[in-house]
Parts: C-alpha cells; sequence; structure tokens
C-alpha cells in the first residue's frame, strides 16, 4: 500500500467535501462535534505529527512543549481549509524521507517508531473522511479492500487494546472477524478491563480487544463477524451498521463483542 497515497487523497477528499459543508453541522459519527471541530481536529492531528516527525521527539517529557509550541489556527473556513491542506502537506513530506523503523514518540507504547504513526494516520484520514462525508449527508466512498483490511488491524492491534497496567484485565470470549472479498481473517481475545485510577480516584469498567496471542490464538472462537473488508471496517471503527456485518455465535461472546464496537472510537 502506497500510503502517503493514501493519505492525501483522503485528507483531500475530507477538505473537498468539508468545504460545501456548513461548519456549524454536527458530526453524527464524533457525538459532541460540529463540521468546523471535525476539520480543526484534522488540522491538529497532521500539525502534531509533522512536528513529531521532523523535530525527532522521542520523549514524552518532550510532547507538552511540542503541543504548547503549536501555532494558532484561524478560525475562518477558507483558512482553515488552506491550514489543512499545508498541514497534510508537511506530514506527507516527512513520511516521505522517514523509514518506518526510525524511533519517534507515539501514544501507544509498544510501537515507538515512524512506522506506527505511516499506519495511524492512514486509518485517520480514511475514517475522518467518512465522518466528513456523513456529516454532509453523503453516502461514504468504499474504502479499498486494502486500505479496509489495514483500519481493521488498526483496531484490533491498537484502537480496542488499551489497559492501563493498574487495571484487572479479564478476557470474555475469541471471536473471528471475517473479511469475505479479501480472505483476511482475525481472531480477537475480547474482554474486560477495570479497578479504580490511583490518580483520579475514578472506577472503570470498560471493553477492550485484542488480536489473540500464545494459547489463545489456538483455541476455536465462539462468535463470527462476517462482512466485506469495508463494512468490516466502517462498523469496527463505529462508521458503519452493525445490519452490514453478519454476526453469530454464543450470545455471551456476541454481546461483548457489541459491547466493545459499541464503546466507540472518536
Amino acid at each position: 500500500m502506497d500510503r502517503e497515497a493514501v493519505i492525501r487523497a483522503e485528507s483531500d477528499r475530507f477538505g473537498e467535501v468539508l468545504a460545501g459543508t456548513d461548519p456549524a453541522a454536527p458530526v453524527p459519527t464524533c457525538p459532541g462535534w460540529s463540521a468546523h471541530d471535525l476539520l480543526d481536529h484534522l488540522v491538529q492531528v497532521h500539525d502534531f505529527w509533522a512536528r513529531v516527525l521532523g523535530e525527532d521527539v522521542r520523549e514524552e517529557r518532550d510532547v507538552a512543549a511540542l503541543e504548547e509550541s503549536a501555532p494558532p489556527r484561524p478560525d475562518s473556513l477558507p483558512e482553515l481549509l488552506a491550514a489543512r491542506e499545508a498541514a497534510t502537506t508537511a506530514l506527507l513530506a516527512q513520511l516521505a524521507v522517514l523509514e518506518d523503523q526510525e524511533p519517534r514518540w507515539s501514544w501507544w507504547p509498544p510501537d515507538q517508531t515512524v512506522g506506527f504513526t505511516r499506519r495511524m494516520q492512514t486509518s485517520e484520514a480514511t475514517i475522518h473522511r467518512v465522518d466528513a462525508e456523513l456529516t454532509a449527508g453523503l453516502a461514504p466512498t468504499p474504502l479499498t479492500p486494502e486500505v479496509a483490511a489495514g483500519a481493521v488491524d488498526q483496531c484490533v492491534d491498537v484502537m480496542w487494546g488499551y489497559v492501563p497496567a493498574w487495571a484487572q484485565d479479564e478476557s470474555t470470549a475469541l471471536v473471528e472477524l471475517v473479511a469475505t472479498d479479501t480472505a483476511d481473517r482475525w481472531t480477537v481475545d475480547v474482554g474486560r478491563w477495570h479497578g479504580t485510577g490511583p490518580e483520579s480516584g475514578n472506577a472503570f469498567d470498560l471493553a477492550r480487544g485484542r488480536r489473540a496471542q500464545g494459547d489463545s490464538a489456538g483455541s476455536l472462537p465462539t462468535a463470527t463477524a462476517t462482512a466485506t473488508a469495508h463494512d468490516l471496517a466502517l462498523w469496527a471503527w463505529g462508521r458503519g451498521p452493525r445490519s452490514a456485518v453478519g454476526i453469530t455465535g454464543d450470545p455471551v461472546a456476541v454481546a461483548a463483542l457489541d459491547r466493545l464496537v459499541e464503546q466507540g472510537i472518536q
């Protein structure tokens, strides 16, 4: 996959759609956001990661300073659209000269490399393009099978997997996601994490999912979700209907999978 080409095409489509959308229009897939907020978000994201890559940020302690030094963003729609174009171009310029294995900070502790940012920004640009189209009342432009499968990878390997070190982590079921058009399969260990945050004092009980590893990988799934890669990706990211995915199996496993997806990804 030419990820830079995907990021460029998806980001440009995102800007094209929002250029003709009421900035106050609500984003149905990001509760509480307007079209203006969505546009501003992608400007922030591309600018931030362009600077992480370009300034060789590798430590958590340097991130706050990077955020504090972010340039002010314009408020008008034309200026914000131009800022999106500039931020995307800056991000792509860094990705063009860096190799995946080169070290850079990321918010995902297991992967502190340029490759994480390249993969994450491929999915982020794609999913936010879908958000823009839904905000404008348009049917989402289909994801290519390769991009869609990569978006499911990102859910299974990253977006569903956060568990704080202090939490109790419990597995509920193994489920299998099956893409009918690409023959891709993902075996996912679905469960929950819970406990009281040591700093906040707040109680948590949240769903989580991760690619099955070790002994779990050899066990038989008790539920299956089947659809095209496009429909699986949109459903997994909370941008497509459950009705587009055929989900069968043990009720406990199905309920755990539903809870995970319904928890949502902003």
